[in-house]
Parts: structure tokens; C-alpha cells; sequence
């Protein structure tokens, strides 16, 4: 199931693209848009899959509203016009669609559109390396680092904070969503509320019932769960 949203001024552009959509179940539409304000919001809420975007709209166009996110779904253009296909392309759309649509030409978009999100889903399945880079967002600064600098990260709440050099960010995600993507080589979840960078561990010492006290060097203490220190302890024996 790809969750979908659909942005356009125009109504009965809207129902036009939703009509076009009854004939894949597997795009589940979670929300449609008349102006760029009202879609950051949703696309922020909802985390869409794919957006069809209408290019032309009140305020601001359908490029300045991609400008505004922190992260971009993927995205085919629906528009009425054909001269802005080469900047849809440059900023890495899937499709530019004219309206009206044909079905067809739809037919062409959806097939292209399945193969780009299984393959995104595929990629997601599969750990990220340490050396890889990772693009951050917090507010209004941005950083993009390599991942072996992270040395811890924290839940709060509906976000995580991450620890890397003297800086932290937060980030809207779960612990449990970052565990998923973290290589377990390298990140080790300490207990419900962190998860460490095992490159960063400079002392281990014995705790109350059996538990395990991580000193990073940082001078940070780290206190492993019961469960987690059985765990860590058989992950690092011979």
C-alpha cells in the first residue's frame, strides 16, 4: 500500500487524478491539497509515499512548495502546461503528466511509480553503513554527517535526539524506526530510551543486579537494561 496525496487549486482536477487512482488499490490516497500552506502540512503528517502536484497554484507554485520540505516524497507533476518539464526533472520528479490525463499515459506513470518506491523500500529494509552520510534537519539548521559520528541517540517522545560531535538534533522519527535502519554491528540498543555507537565505548563496568554501566569518551554514562546486558554480553564473547 502507497500512501498518496494530491495537490491541485482546481477541484475537479483533484477528482480527475483520484478517478485515475481508483483502478490501483494499491495507492491509498490520505489527503488532498488546494494551496502549498495546506499541503507542507499534510505531506508533514502524513509522510506520503508519492504526491501528484499541480505546478500553477494560489501564493506559491508547486516548486516553491517542495523548496519548504525537510523531506521530499516522491513526486509527479499534473499540470496543464508543458513547458516546466525540464525543471520538474531537475528537481528529480518521477512523471510530468498534462492534463487532461489519458489513461494510458497514466498506466506508463503508475508502473514507473511502483518500481521507484519498491526499490526505495528495498534500500530501506537494508541497514545503513557507517560511512554513509546522513542529511539532518532540526529547525533551522542542517547538517549532513557520517553516520559513524553519531555516538548515542535518545527518544523523546514522538522524536530522537542525536549526539554528534558538540552538536545534538532532533528528529521526527521513533527509536525503534532508527534501530530498524541502524547496522546492529554498530549501534547497539542500550535500553527503551538509547541507543549507543559502540565505536564510542571506552570503559564497561559491572552494575546492580547484574547489569552492565557503558562510560563512551565523552565521559557519558550509558546504563544497559537487564535484558540488553545478557544481550551485549554474548554479542562481544568468544
Amino acid at each position: 500500500m502507497y500512501t498518496t496525496l494530491i495537490i491541485d487549486d482546481e477541484r475537479l482536477a483533484r477528482e480527475e487524478v483520484r478517478r485515475a487512482l481508483e483502478s490501483y488499490p494499491e495507492f491509498k490516497i490520505v489527503g488532498e491539497a488546494n494551496n502549498a500552506a495546506i499541503a507542507v502540512d499534510l505531506i508533514e503528517q502524513e509522510h506520503p509515499d508519492i504526491i501528484f502536484l499541480d505546478i500553477h497554484m494560489p501564493e506559491k507554485s508547486g516548486f516553491d512548495m517542495l523548496e519548504e520540505l525537510g523531506t521530499v516524497p516522491e513526486v509527479v507533476f499534473t499540470t496543464a502546461y508543458d513547458q516546466y518539464a525540464v525543471q520538474a526533472f531537475e528537481v528529480n520528479a518521477l512523471d510530468y503528466l498534462v492534463k487532461p490525463l489519458r489513461e494510458e499515459r497514466f498506466a506508463k506513470t503508475i508502473e514507473k511509480v511502483k518500481q521507484e518506491l519498491q526499490k526505495k523500500e528495498a534500500e530501506k529494509k537494508a541497514p545503513l553503513g557507517s560511512h554513509q552520510k546522513i542529511f539532518i534537519k532540526d529547525g533551522e539548521k542542517v547538517y549532513f554527517i557520517p553516520l559513524a559520528e553519531i555516538r548515542s541517540i535518545e527518544s523523546m517522545d514522538n522524536y530522537v535526539r542525536l549526539y554528534f560531535g558538540n552538536e545534538k538534533a532532533m528528529v521526527k522519527r521513533s527509536l525503534n524506526q532508527l534501530e530498524e535502519k541502524l547496522d546492529p554491528n554498530t549501534f547497539f540498543r542500550a535500553n527503551r530510551s538509547q541507543i549507543i555507537n559502540t565505536e564510542y565505548i571506552k570503559e564497561i563496568h559491572p552494575y546492580f543486579n547484574n547489569k552492565l554501566q557503558l562510560v563512551l569518551t565523552t565521559g557519558e554514562k550509558v546504563g544497559l537494561s537487564s535484558r540488553q546486558s545478557v544481550k551485549f554480553k554474548k554479542r562481544n564473547s568468544l
